[in-house]
């Protein structure tokens, strides 16, 4: 679950026919799954010293031995974060790591990190201009870019800290007015929405006094909602991505009477998870950028020279969930470009992966229109031992798919610039889980599998554009909200290309009357009330889960693989009983099967190079409802041999714990903390917290994003 201002992802768009992953499960032989044995997914509890995980206090758990690439978990847990029922608030409006850590925020919401930005302004009344130059809102996913040491090295001291903005807090960023106050919604309170959204670059560096941003450095950056940028790829120059062209300013939106050529977009918005490449550029994720626009006519009123295109156009936004109002941001009154009933292919260059060059201030980034669209949910790299390069990710929405992108090329290793495009040429695959723990890579590829004229596929461009239909097609399982995905190191021992993938819940699995995305592409997005499946086991899917899955022949050019669900996520102590309306096949009592640590709604996901899964949680981060055991949002840290978790850290109040790297050395890791008090009002921003002035970072004024810096006590590497 989102802060409140954000979308819930759980309204199915999808409804092909296609089979349920459960017609496919009920068959499976779990002899059969060649990598279960020992998982936390089987069930098993491992046993430490002759004691049960699940008896020992959740504030003691001890250490987790090494294994097969595994180098182990050497902290205690930390005790849950729980709801003090007197105030109806966390008891503790901190960020809490173990006892031998320290947890230091190093940069906020609003902070300057480029040449001439001015501070922060704690009644939140500056302007776009002072936006466009300060760390944007609602932080996410990020990497850290490691300049070279004097050795030749990657530095662990001295990088680029490049970061996702997924959302604004209309309440929280325009001051005491917020954003329907006063003179209620105006373009200068859009174009401030628009500058808090995108990337931020910053510039960090150690000191004898710690981390800290470099303010005033070359290298930082803003990229917003307004950004120029350039559309490539297989999909560039489509008719389909020719939306009207605007002036943008300060003051509005002025249409010029022309259009687009369909190789140039403006801005990204809604950057939840991210990637990297091998040769060191960034990857942002568009998300839910469908609830930026609206078509309040929901068509009436497109262009006459649109009319040939009007019911597809009309079927598209129903398939990616654009609405006649949006998600509240109401940009589309004062800002036309944001119109989809007047402008209604813009929404059409959104919904990408967009690669920066984090070095290179001035470069142009660029939307890779081969790698698909849709609610993108990061894009984890793999290289495989012949150099073959993929990328997998996530559609978060409740019933979408899980896809990966196979580089036509392989990694240039002495020539990193001859890298620069490979995300232009190669095969987008979406994921069908199949019995006895089979499963198959599909390709989305024009001319194949019904992806024809005659089933509203022009061409190459058109599959990729309509994403979601061409999987609807091919007949990929309906999943839980995929979200992050990470793939395991190779190393210590371990070989195989395993990626794991966050499926974080969904309360229409297994709900009556059962339906599933049609094949034809016409499901409004996250309708559909799937029946559990294998890899989608439970009704009512509040905790969620994770699957994994091995790629045949260890090589990303696999077209089948085998997979499990590492662990199904709950709560030991739930009485929460399902409701009437799903059918209770598959139900567990929401207890789940965590071996250590419950945690639930898992999101972020990442291993560090000696084999630790570290797990980010986003759910409602208040303690209450069907939290009250498990507290505020957390991160876990897992033992991917046997599921063995231990709490690392827990978060203030009403935030989200999302975004998760470390220096080369392993000793520094950063941590994003999203929207905390996001039940704050326009005049009582701090209702709920005050975090980070709370952790001792200021000024006080209203809570804030912010980014966190742990480090071990003694210096040593963080998992220790």
């Amino acid at each position: 679950m989102k802060g409140q201002f954000h979308p819930k992802n759980d309204v199915s768009l999808n409804t092909s026919g296609n089979p349920s992953i459960r017609d496919v499960i009920d068959a499976v032989d779990t002899s059969r799954r060649s990598f279960l044995k020992a998982g936390a997914g089987t069930g098993a509890v491992a046993v430490f010293g002759g004691f049960a995980l699940a008896a020992v206090p959740q504030a003691a758990k001890a250490a987790i031995p090494a294994g097969t690439g595994f180098a182990g978990i050497g902290f205690t847990s930390v005790p849950p974060n729980l709801r003090n029922a007197a105030t109806g608030k966390l008891f503790k409006d901190l960020v809490t790591v173990p006892i031998d850590y320290t947890a230091r925020v190093i940069s906020a919401w609003g902070d300057p990190i480029m040449p001439g930005a001015p501070d922060w302004d704690p009644a939140s009344t500056q302007d776009a201009a002072a936006q466009e130059m300060q760390v944007g809102m609602h932080h996410d996913g990020m990497h850290f870019f490691p300049f070279t040491a004097a050795d030749g090295t990657p530095s662990s001291t001295e990088g680029l800290l490049v970061m996702n903005h997924e959302y604004t807090d209309e309440n929280q960023l325009h001051g005491a007015e917020g954003l329907t106050g006063g003179a209620g919604v105006t373009i200068a309170k859009v174009r401030k929405s628009q500058a808090a959204h995108g990337v931020s670059v910053q510039h960090v560096r150690k000191t004898a006094r710690g981390w800290r941003v470099v303010r005033n450095s070359r290298f930082g950056r803003r990229i917003t909602a307004n950004t120029p940028m350039r559309i490539s790829g297989p999909a560039a120059g489509n008719d389909l991505l020719k939306s009207k062209k605007f002036d943008i300013t300060p003051d509005g939106s002025v249409d010029t009477g022309m259009v687009n050529d369909g190789f140039t977009a403006y801005g990204t918005m809604n950057n939840c998870a991210n990637g990297y490449t091998p040769w060191g550029t960034y990857l942002t994720c568009e998300e839910n950028w469908n609830g930026y626009f609206a078509a309040p006519t929901n068509g009436a009123v497109i262009d006459p020279d649109l009319f040939d295109q009007k019911p597809e156009i009309i079927k598209g936004k129903s398939r990616y969930g654009i609405s006649t109002t949006g998600f509240g941001y109401q940009w589309h009154v004062v800002d036309p470009r944001f119109n989809a009933d007047t402008n209604p292919l813009e929404p059409n260059t959104t919904g990408w992966v967009v690669e920066i060059d984090p070095f290179n201030p001035r470069s142009t980034p660029v939307k890779r229109t081969a790698l698909g669209r849709f609610k993108h949910e990061s894009a984890q790299v793999v290289v495989d031992a012949n150099d073959n390069v993929a990328f997998y990710m996530g559609d978060d929405e409740r019933n979408e798919y899980i896809y990966k992108f196979v580089c036509a090329n392989k990694l240039n290793r002495s020539n990193p610039r001859a890298n620069r495009n490979m995300l232009d040429n190669g095969t987008l695959y979406v994921a069908r889980f199949d019995a006895n723990g089979a499963g198959e890579w599909l390709p989305l590829v024009w001319g194949q599998n019904g992806l024809t004229p005659e089933n509203g596929f022009a061409d190459q461009g058109e599959v990729l554009i309509k994403t979601r239909q061409a999987a609807d097609r091919l007949g990929a399982t309906m999943m839980d909200r995929p979200e992050w995905t990470a793939v395991r190191p190779r190393t210590l021992g371990f070989e195989e290309i395993e990626v794991y993938c966050t499926l974080t819940n969904n309360s229409r699995r297994g709900n009556n009357p059962p339906s599933s995305n049609k094949p034809d592409g016409t499901t409004n997005a996250a309708s559909a009330n799937p029946p559990v499946d294998g890899a989608n086991p439970r009704p009512d899917n509040d905790y969620g889960h994770i699957i994994r899955w091995r790629e045949g022949g260890r090589s990303v050019m696999a077209t089948t693989f085998t997979w499990d669900v590492f662990v199904q996520c709950g709560d030991k102590l739930a009485t929460k009983t399902l409701g009437s309306s799903y059918n209770p096949a598959g139900h567990d009592g929401y207890k789940g099967n965590i071996v250590g640590d419950d945690y639930g709604a898992p999101d972020g996901l990442w291993f560090d190079d000696y084999g630790r899964l570290w797990i980010q949680t986003d759910q409602q981060g208040d303690g209450g409802g069907d939290w009250v055991n498990i507290g505020g949002n957390v991160m876990v840290c897992a033992d991917p041999n046997t599921g063995a978790t231990r709490r690392f850290l827990t978060s203030p109040t009403d935030c989200e714990v999302t975004g998760v790297i470390v220096t080369p050395d392993h000793r520094t890791m950063f941590v994003n903390i999203q929207h905390p008090g996001d039940s704050g009002t326009p005049s009582d921003p701090t209702k709920t917290s005050h975090w980070p002035f709370s952790q001792g970072y200021g000024p006080a004024g209203r809570p804030r994003s912010a980014t966190v810096v742990i480090t071990k006590n003694d210096g040593g590497i963080i998992g220790t």
